[in-house]
């Protein structure tokens, strides 16, 4: 009776499995007509140049854009970048224009795509032990950009390049929107496109990927053993999904024998002593607070975790802090964070929370204090600009705000959503022209260009009498035709 009602279920899944894929083939013509993505050469251009691959991971990241909604945390992000391009100077990847792209996702993906394009999943936070680990997965990625997999792959698969990398991309975008199970249908789909050819060379880059991911871990003085730990992390976790998946439905095929090999190579450092990072593990709280959703149960989770007297004391601390500011609780928010100041008064993830605590609870006037002082001595500091333009535009000063807005878009112009809120903080303070050039830019970084000329077009009938800014916004429309002709020779 059980192995009948087992048959049953398998059958159940397998037609569940068959039916989104069906909706999803049925869908892919939509998708991927939206993401557009430029081909690359012709039968007997040869091998994609690096300026090609530049520009085909822009395009490719403009619609990534368009459909999944980046994550949004800078102290998150600076720690990320920071992290990757420590990595970078140890790694054989000549193009170091890279751009680190952080999703609100609690499972653990990430992802290269030519261009140097880098995804990483907020869950990885989750399931990495320490910062080896993530660092892990971050060489791993790197590795394949400075191999170039995809260009080096084109020869054998030129007429399904632009095909996988929007399989990809609608892959992500399920995931993202509807739960992994549709994206795990999305996958099979776009993979079931590749002949075997591909997936044998697949395997391929995947163990050239963990060869070079070691390489740079050693070079940068990491744990390389931590590598073979996180894949084994990642099988697990496999194995607890309920099936087995066939490797080909896998973007990193994962076996036994992959696992195994990393970890022969690394049993020579087994007796090695690797210094543990501190941000790590804060950096990890701050994320099980974003993926728990539930401020009340967060509260609960970090207290207990307290409890158990576990070695990361002042990262569950750090969690209890902003669980509670989430929970309305600031005072009590506030003292966790004293508490963790007074052990370490210029920690800057620290300092951030608390004035985070203090813009929560409405005090804008001792958050504004504090964000005075730390800016003394740190003016460029990517977080505490965000802050500060937050703080200022929620105690109605709009005009500083843009201010400090419109310096952050010049350091970060290719950051949607610096040009995102500066629009919006534009129109509060009554600078029209200057929503119509901001709300440009941002429709620029996620590819919509026919409504990134629309908005230089208001602008222009504003900008009549102002020769300087009239002569800015023709030249961005000059940009944007270039830019469209450039996608076309792609």
């Amino acid at each position: 009776m059980l192995k009948q009602l087992s048959q049953c279920q398998n059958q159940l899944l397998l037609a569940k499995a068959h039916l989104i894929i069906m909706l999803w083939i049925a869908s892919f013509n939509c998708v991927a007509a939206d993401i557009n993505l430029p081909m690359l050469g012709d039968s007997s251009s040869g091998i994609v140049s690096k300026n090609q691959e530049y520009k085909l991971g822009k395009a490719w990241l403009q619609a990534f854009r368009r459909h999944v909604e980046q994550h949004d945390d800078p102290l998150i992000q600076a720690y990320l970048e920071q992290l990757t391009f420590d990595l970078v100077t140890h790694s054989d990847l000549d193009d170091t224009r890279l751009t680190l792209v952080l999703v609100n996702n609690p499972t653990i993906n990430a992802f290269a795509v030519p261009g140097g394009i880098i995804g990483i999943h907020t869950g990885i936070f989750t399931h990495a032990g320490n910062e080896d680990q993530l660092a892990s997965i971050i060489s791993h990625e790197l590795a394949h950009l400075s191999q170039r997999h995809f260009a080096r792959g084109l020869e054998a698969q030129r007429s399904s390049m632009s095909i996988n990398l929007a399989g990809l991309l609608a892959t992500i975008i399920l995931s993202s929107k509807a739960g992994s199970d549709a994206g795990i249908a999305a996958l099979t789909a776009s993979q079931a496109l590749s002949a075997d050819q591909q997936l044998r060379y697949s395997r391929n880059n995947e163990k050239e990927a963990d060869r070079q991911g070691l390489k740079i871990m050693r070079n940068a003085g990491r744990d390389p053993r931590a590598a073979s730990d996180m894949l084994e992390k990642m099988m697990a976790l496999t194995r607890y999904s309920g099936s087995r998946l066939p490797e080909f439905l896998l973007t990193h095929p994962i076996t036994q024998k992959r696992v195994s090999d990393t970890r022969s190579r690394t049993l020579k450092y087994q007796n090695r002593h690797y210094p543990d990072n501190y941000d790590f593990y804060i950096m990890r709280a701050r994320t099980q607070v974003l993926h728990q959703n539930n401020a009340t149960y967060s509260v609960k989770f970090f207290g207990q975790k307290l409890k158990e007297n576990s070695l990361n004391n002042d990262a569950y601390h750090y969690g209890l802090a902003i669980a509670n500011s989430k929970a309305g609780n600031h005072d009590a928010a506030s003292q966790y964070l004293a508490e963790l100041l007074r052990k370490k008064p210029i920690y800057a993830p620290y300092i951030y929370t608390d004035i985070e605590i203090d813009i929560a609870a409405g005090n804008y006037k001792s958050a504004l204090k504090k964000l005075k002082l730390q800016l003394t001595f740190n003016e460029t500091n990517y977080p505490l600009q965000v802050l500060q333009a937050d703080v200022l535009w929620k105690s109605h000063q709009y005009q500083a705000s843009a201010s400090v807005l419109t310096q952050l878009s010049r350091k970060r112009p290719e950051d949607p959503s610096i040009w995102y809120q500066l629009a919006e903080v534009r129109g509060l303070a009554g600078d029209i022209s200057g929503v119509h050039k901001a709300r440009a830019e941002y429709f620029i970084l996620i590819g919509a260009l026919e409504n990134a000329k629309r908005q230089l077009n208001f602008a222009k009938k504003l900008l009549q009498k102002d020769v300087k800014g009239l002569a800015i916004v023709e030249q961005r429309m000059v940009d944007i035709v270039a830019m469209e002709k450039n996608l076309k020779k792609l």
